[in-house]
């Protein structure tokens, strides 16, 4: 997999959230032109997008602000057993910590953090825009 893209309203405000996670932002663009929309679907659409990689380096996340055409829909309050994305699952080494700091960016817990018998720490958090991830901090 190359990279997993979330469309936001708040490109800066999800830039810093996910830095916080320990995300490098790789770069930062506008798309635009008849060849994006032939991809997409979308005929005139500009898009301002941020690449960030994962702290290991293979991953990364594609954070996307249309500027044309405007959004269509808003899944940013569905719940979690909502059809579609759900969300992306980071492993985090401090679930406490990491918590804290997020909180910082407006993250909220969305149940409880639980433990999976002896392997995880687990919980979800809804991030700037109701942006939805997992954390999961192994344990042993």
């Amino acid at each position: 997999m190359d990279n997993v893209g979330i469309v936001v309203e708040d490109l800066d405000a999800a830039i810093e959230f996910f830095r916080e996670l320990g995300l490098r932002l790789e770069g930062r663009t506008v798309v635009e032109g008849e060849w994006a929309g032939r991809v997409t679907g979308l005929a005139d659409q500009r898009v301002e997008i941020a690449m960030m990689r994962t702290p290991d380096g293979h991953g990364r996340l594609e954070l996307s602000r249309f500027i044309e055409p405007s959004v269509l829909a808003d899944h940013r309050n569905a719940p979690v057993n909502a059809l579609g994305y759900l969300r992306v699952m980071f492993a985090v080494d401090d679930l406490d910590a990491t918590l804290d700091r997020l909180s910082g960016h407006g993250a909220e817990l969305v149940g409880e953090v639980v433990r999976f018998g002896d392997a995880y720490r687990l919980c979800y958090v809804r991030g700037p825009e109701g942006i939805l991830i997992g954390l999961a901090q192994e344990l042993g």
